[in-house]
Parts: structure tokens; C-alpha cells; sequence
């Protein structure tokens, strides 16, 4: 209860003034009743034309303040459940954004998505309808039985049958639908997620004409969505036949009983009236606290997902060991016995006691199998993940001893997939230098060989980027996020296998602007192609996570068979290809 009143605080007065609002209406529906008995009673019993004017005069008069009280409460209402929702919204995704790689893992993107979203505004319309029926259906339940006690209490025992009978069929229904919306929610999750990993990846689908392999698996996921809506539907649909069924019930009760009394002269017509008009508005007040309860079933639901990622525990923060005004001044790295596992709990590790240094300014080259931990590898120097043993150190201090964002402003990251955002051209290559001048913007443009094609655009750096890239090519996208990387000016420049998608010509063309412009930062280079390595100060060979040889090229020619038969199998083809042509 305590993380939502932090959410109420900020917006107390409009959470105050709802409720009142909605009281004066209440107020005016307890009231008309007997204004209504008084004309039956006096001013056509006793044909009062004068009395049956005053009295609707005033009908007319509490009408009007009942409408200011419930546009009151409607205005109040809205107000305080949409700046609730804003609020919430917003710590959940700031939340998201201080996630480790590894907190990522434990949720799908689409769950995250339906979490900020759907989930919130479920919460958001329950705070609505709270504040709304907060006050309105307590304080109409108690004013019209306090109404119908007065006015005749051996009718009113009616309400002792009815009253337990509807709290008991309540209950029974909100125990039933509250695992039902549970369950609805996760497969809403499931759902968004195949939207988004469709739309997303809309290209390959279309390239394996895979589009009904795809209808098929959203048919499945929205049926399952369909069937769990339904399961939970039935629940709300049972119930509210029962309710009325008990209502009508209640109501022939107290016109038959209230009938006879009104033949034996104990009650007048417009008594017996009003009085029925209670008995309905005791049955509603119940029947909108009933629905309160059901959307509070559901919402509570969407709660627990909530807080499931606000107090996810992120195990990647700044250490209490962090110096805040430390920064990266060289860039020398050097791994000490690190070793890593994605699941804590599993026997295999991506990364099995390695340890090696490269100098300030060095260039090392990274290279082996798929799958054989050289991203993971790289990703402990910035600290996207955090080594279960060992330690990463740059320029002889501990990683963890950086505040996070002075260690990675200090190091330059261009990932193996990357992300353009929608924006121009010059508002994705800003993500590195946010105050780059317009000159530094082109010079980083062309040392990534990205101004050339970037200036065959109709509007230039001014030219929108698409989500995610879209209209722009594999190898125009990779140069746009090296240059991108370069306006960072970093201490540490890592390329994880970010020149894949362009021809050689133009990776020794980057190669050679990287070498000669940025000859002080030490240049960490991921690769497949052998040719983008073997000019390295020195050259790592990777295999299931260990190092199985580092040297020069020629060194690891000459001694590491692994570096030999990656060498051979892309120079013989090559070599092959030379001879018949000649």
C-alpha cells in the first residue's frame, strides 16, 4: 500500500475533492425520494397543484447540484487516476532503463510493453472507478437503508435476506476471477511479444515466405488470449444475472409485503414508492461495489506485475567502492581470471578463466567460433554484465570502482546488432556527442565511411531514419553506428564484428582512418574475416570460452593451429578462385 500512496500524494486534493463531489450527488438521490412520496402523498392525494409545484421546483433545484457533484467527481476523478498512471508509468519505465542485461533476460520485451501499458491503464481505471464509487456506493447503501429503517423497519427486513445472499455470491466471484485476469495478462504478454517479433523481424518473414507460419502462430497466441478473456468473461457474466436475479427478487418481495400494507391502511402509495426506490438503490450501490470488486480483481493482478518489475533487485549498480570523479584516462584493459555464466546455477561458463592485457593505444583483434563468448567478453569492459569470478580492470583500477556512466562514457561500443532510432540521420549520430558540432559530425562521418552515401540523400544528416534502421542498409547502418561511436571520443573503442556488412575495400578504408585518427585509444576489434585482425598489435583466439593462443599474426600462424585453419579456410578459397582465373 505504500508504493501506491506515493503515487496519490503528489494529486491528494483531486483525490479528496472527487469523492466529495460524488457525495453531494448521493446526497441528492437520497433526498429526491421522499420529495417524489411527498407530491404522491400530499400534492395528489390532497390536490395540491401549489404544493406539487414547489415540491418539483426543488426536485429540479437538488437535480442541478447533483449534476455539479458528478461532474465534480467525474473531473476530479479522471484527473487524479490519469496523473496516477503518468506517475507510475514513468518510475516503471525508468526502472526498465537501469536494467543489467542480465535483468532484461528475465522478462520478454513484449511483457515489459504490455506492463507499461496495459497493465498500467487497468490500474488506472481502477483508480477512476474507485474514487467515483468510493464514497457514492457506501454512503448510497447506508443513506437509503438508514431511509428504508425509518420508514417502515419490519419491511426493511427484507434486506437481512437478500443483503448476505448478494456478499456471499460477490465473494465467490471474486475469488474465482482473480487467477482468471492473472492468466488473461500473461497470455497478453505472449501475445505482444509475436506482434512485436513480427513486425520487427517483417522483412525475414517476407524473405521466407513464412507469412502463414506466422498467422498461425498470432492465431494461436490470440486464441489463447481469447479463451483466457472468455474464461474470466464468464465469471462477470454469471454473476451479474445472479445479482439481478436477487434484485427482482427483492423487489416483488417488498411490493407484495408493501402492497397489503398500503390495502390495510398502514403505509400511503408514495411511501410504499420511495421506499421501493431505496430497496433498488441499496441493490445498485451493492451492484457497483460488486464491479468495483471485479475491476479491483483484475487490477490487482495488473499490480503485481507491476511490482514484480519495480522490485526486481538490479544486480548491476554502482558499487559502494565507486569513486564518482574517477574517469577513464588511457584506456588500458586487462582481464584477471574472469570467468562468467548467463544462469548462476549452471555448470557451463562462457567464459572460463581468462586473462590477458592490452596497452593504451594498442589495437587487439578478437577472433573464433560462433558462439565462443567474444561479445560476452567485450561486454565486461563497459560492465553490461558482471564477471562471477576474477576482475576487469581499466587502467589498473577495478571496473567496479567507476561510477557507470564515467566508465562508459569512456568506452566506445559498436554492438554486433545495431539499433538505429526513428529520428534523422544527425539526431542518431548526436547519441554519441550530444553537443558535436556540425563539422565533427561529417569528419567522424567520413573516418566511418558513412558521409559518402549520407550525402546522397535527398535532405542529408537531415534525412529520417526509420524504426530500427529500416531504410537504410546493413553496412549503411553499421558505418552510421561506428561514426556514432566515434563522437563519443572514447578511451576505449570496441568494434564487435560491426564492419561484417560492408565490402572489404571499405573495412580497410575504416581500418586505416581508425589507425591514424584515433592512434591513442586502445581499439578492441571483433571479427570473423581474418584480413580484419591480422594487422593488429596483437590477436586473441577464443574457443568455447577459453584462450586458446594470443600473438601477432605470424605468431599465431606459427603456433596456434586453431588461428592456422581459420586462416587457411578463407585464404584457400581465395587462393582457388585466383588460379582459374589465371
Amino acid at each position: 500500500m505504500k508504493r501506491w500512496l506515493h503515487y496519490v500524494r503528489p494529486y491528494k486534493k483531486y483525490f479528496i475533492l472527487g469523492p466529495l463531489c460524488m457525495i453531494v450527488e448521493v446526497l441528492g438521490e437520497i433526498v429526491l425520494p421522499r420529495l417524489y412520496a411527498s407530491i404522491i402523498n400530499t400534492g395528489v392525494a390532497g390536490r395540491s397543484a401549489g404544493h406539487i409545484v414547489a415540491v418539483c421546483a426543488l426536485m429540479i433545484a437538488t437535480s442541478l447540484v447533483m449534476m455539479l457533484g458528478g461532474v465534480g467527481g467525474a473531473y476530479f476523478g479522471a484527473k487524479a487516476a490519469v496523473n496516477f498512471a503518468a506517475d507510475l508509468r514513468r518510475d516503471v519505465f525508468a526502472k526498465v532503463q537501469k536494467f543489467s542485461f542480465e535483468n532484461i533476460d528475465r522478462f520478454s520485451t513484449g511483457s515489459l510493453v504490455t506492463r507499461m501499458t496495459n497493465d498500467v491503464t487497468q490500474l488506472m481505471n481502477f483508480v477512476n472507478m474507485l474514487l467515483r464509487m468510493f464514497l457514492r456506493s457506501p454512503g448510497m447503501l447506508i443513506g437509503a437503508l438508514v431511509m428504508t429503517i425509518l420508514m417502515d423497519p419490519g419491511l426493511a427486513r427484507v434486506l437481512a435476506v437478500t443483503l448476505p445472499l448478494l456478499l456471499i455470491v460477490q465473494a465467490l466471484v471474486i475469488r474465482a476471477a482473480y487467477p482468471r485476469f492473472t492468466r488473461m495478462q500473461s497470455k497478453l504478454d505472449a501475445l505482444n511479444t509475436d506482434i512485436q517479433e513480427n513486425l520487427t523481424a517483417v522483412r525475414v518473414v517476407k524473405s521466407f515466405v513464412r507469412e502463414d507460419f506466422e498467422q498461425d502462430k498470432f492465431d494461436a497466441a490470440n486464441g489463447d488470449l481469447k479463451n483466457a478473456g472468455l474464461s474470466a468473461m464468464r465469471i462477470m457474466v454469471s454473476m451479474m444475472p445472479l445479482m439481478m436475479l436477487i434484485m427482482n427478487l427483492t423487489s416483488v418481495a417488498v411490493v407484495w409485503l408493501g402492497g397489503n400494507e398500503v390495502i390495510a391502511g398502514g403505509m400511503q402509495v408514495g411511501d410504499l414508492s420511495a421506499f421501493i426506490t431505496y430497496i433498488t438503490q441499496i441493490l445498485m450501490s451493492l451492484m457497483m461495489v460488486s464491479m468495483l470488486f471485479m475491476v479491483s480483481s483484475r487490477s490487482m493482478a495488473s499490480a503485481r506485475r507491476i511490482s514484480e518489475v519495480l522490485d526486481e533487485r538490479i544486480d548491476l549498480t554502482d558499487e559502494a567502492s565507486a569513486q564518482p570523479e574517477r574517469r577513464v584516462e588511457r584506456g588500458a584493459v586487462e582481464f584477471r581470471h574472469v570467468s562468467f555464466r548467463y544462469y548462476k546455477n549452471s555448470p557451463d561458463r562462457v567464459l572460463d578463466d581468462v586473462s590477458f592485457t592490452v596497452g593504451a593505444g594498442e589495437t587487439l583483434g578478437i577472433i573464433g567460433s560462433t558462439g565462443s563468448g567474444k561479445s560476452t567478453l567485450v561486454s565486461m569492459i563497459p560492465r553490461l554484465y558482471d564477471v562471477d569470478e576474477g576482475e576487469v580492470l581499466v587502467d589498473g583500477v577495478n571496473v567496479k570502482d567507476y561510477s557507470l556512466t564515467h566508465l562508459r562514457a569512456g568506452v566506445g561500443m559498436v554492438l554486433q546488432k545495431n539499433v538505429l532510432f526513428s529520428g534523422t540521420i544527425e539526431e542518431n549520430l548526436r547519441w554519441g556527442g550530444e553537443d558535436a558540432s556540425m563539422d565533427e559530425i561529417v569528419h567522424m562521418s567520413e573516418l566511418a565511411q558513412a558521409d559518402s552515401f549520407v550525402r546522397g540523400f535527398e535532405k542529408a544528416y537531415s534525412s529520417d531514419i526509420e524504426q530500427g534502421g529500416a531504410n537504410v542498409s546493413g553496412g549503411q547502418k553499421q558505418r552510421l553506428c561506428i561514426a556514432r561511436a566515434l563522437l563519443k571520443k572514447p578511451k576505449i573503442l570496441i568494434l564487435d564484428d560491426s564492419t561484417s556488412a560492408v565490402d572489404t575495400a571499405t573495412e580497410a578504408r575504416i581500418r586505416h582512418a581508425l589507425n591514424t585518427e584515433l592512434k591513442g585509444a586502445t581499439k578492441i576489434i571483433i571479427a570473423q574475416r581474418i584480413t580484419s585482425v591480422m594487422n593488429a598489435d596483437r590477436i586473441l583466439v577464443l574457443d568455447e570460452g577459453r584462450i586458446t593462443g594470443i600473438g601477432t599474426h605470424a605468431e599465431l600462424l606459427a603456433s596456434n593451429q586453431e588461428y592456422r585453419e581459420i586462416y587457411e579456410s578463407q585464404t584457400s578459397g581465395a587462393l582457388g578462385e585466383a588460379k582459374e582465373g589465371a
